[in-house]
């Protein structure tokens, strides 16, 4: 973990909740557009089964767009990489294990067989490489319904690949799986207008993000910057602030774009995750009709006297504020107007970029598309 995570335990605190388990609040008054942690991954792992075609154009170190100038290993002629830095990391463990995985059977097994074998590998190299953040990885909360291939990838992962300088056992692969499912996080495939739905190119683990809670209306947004120049730091995972949030507050994040209806949220949440959300925007839709649910994955704001009617109420701070749970109307439409992304296939959300001294940043970035616009509302709401 780099400085961020550091200059984070000032500005956070890991808190356990009644129903929602470790969480992190708001250490002190926190403003919008300030960026409360910086993680770098504990590992990364390609999202891609072991036989894409085409094979992927990313680095299978820093996940960056390859170049013409990018390398691919000599060894096992598998990956790609975009400089001699990053192949560095490629042990030669790793290299074999690919190599005679390439030549069995395995790449006729499911995509989400292939992906999670990856992952284990990163995992297996971790403990090998650093028994330190192997420890970290294996202190994270897990999801005990995740292991039902771990038997089999356990016996396919020991037979094929060199044996380890560690000893990995059924059950201590069974608990990898476990964590990688509630406490992997997705690098996305860089944003197109054509395109309605992006693809992951890679998944990461980030310890202390991994504490931040869901909420469907949330105060705080991740955003990464996998294809930026410079060398370092490109997969890190950056925090930042929707709006102002006082002290002793939770700090929860989307999993998800904002925009999804309450039934598909719930449905992803409990497959992905485990659990139902009850946060106060899942109570008041949980009482609409379906076609209310349906419209509202098409709302991209209300006219501008309601939104000035809900900036005088002073609702829609999202993470733990109430609503009225009587109210049959969506109570959040300033969230929307404010915060939503209106490039089209975007639907990312919006967050002001990081205050300069005392002075509020007038200027809200798009945490999937990139774009910058005005903050034509000001304030908070």
């Amino acid at each position: 973990m780099n400085d961020g995570g550091a200059k984070s335990e000032l500005l956070l605190q890991v808190t356990e909740i009644n129903g929602r388990g470790r969480s992190l609040v708001a250490a002190q008054p926190l403003r919008g557009g300030q960026v409360i942690l910086r993680e770098s991954p504990l590992l990364l792992y390609s999202a891609f089964p072991f036989l894409s075609s085409p094979p992927p154009p990313y680095c299978d170190h820093c996940f960056r767009l390859l170049s013409q100038s990018s390398q691919r290993c000599q060894s096992c002629s598998l990956v790609s990489f975009c400089s001699p830095n990053c192949i560095s990391f490629h042990t030669p463990w790793l290299c074999e294990s690919l190599r005679r995985l390439h030549q069995s059977s395995f790449a006729e097994q499911s995509p989400e067989r292939q992906v999670q074998a990856r992952f284990l590998l990163s995992a297996y190299n971790l403990a090998a490489a650093s028994p330190s953040d192997f420890q970290i990885l294996l202190s994270l909360q897990g999801n005990g319904d995740s292991t039902s291939d771990s038997g089999f990838l356990h016996s396919l992962l020991s037979a094929v690949c060199p044996p380890l300088p560690v000893p990995i056992s059924p059950e201590l692969t069974a608990a990898l799986l476990a964590k990688d499912k509630v406490n992997g996080f997705g690098l996305m495939e860089p944003f197109s207008v054509t395109s309605e739905k992006r693809s992951v190119r890679a998944y990461g683990i980030y310890p202390k993000t991994s504490f931040m809670n869901h909420d469907c209306l949330p105060n705080a947004c991740r955003f990464d910057y996998v294809d930026s120049g410079g060398s370092d730091g490109n997969t890190d995972i950056i925090i930042r602030m929707i709006h102002d949030v006082p002290q002793g507050r939770e700090v929860c994040m989307s999993y998800f774009p904002v925009n999804m209806n309450y039934s598909s949220r719930q449905e992803r949440l409990l497959e992905d995750y485990g659990f139902r959300c009850e946060c106060d925007r899942c109570k008041v839709e949980a009482s609409w009709s379906e076609d209310e649910n349906e419209d509202m994955e098409e709302m991209d704001g209300e006219d501008d006297e309601e939104e000035e009617e809900m900036e005088e109420e002073g609702e829609g701070e999202g993470c733990g504020d109430g609503v009225d749970d009587d109210d049959s109307s969506f109570p959040h439409s300033y969230f929307f107007a404010r915060y939503m992304c209106e490039k089209e296939n975007c639907f990312g959300t919006l967050a002001p970029l990081p205050p300069k001294g005392h002075d509020a940043s007038r200027l809200l970035e798009c945490n999937v598309c990139g774009s910058v616009k005005e903050d034509e509302v000001g304030g908070n709401p």
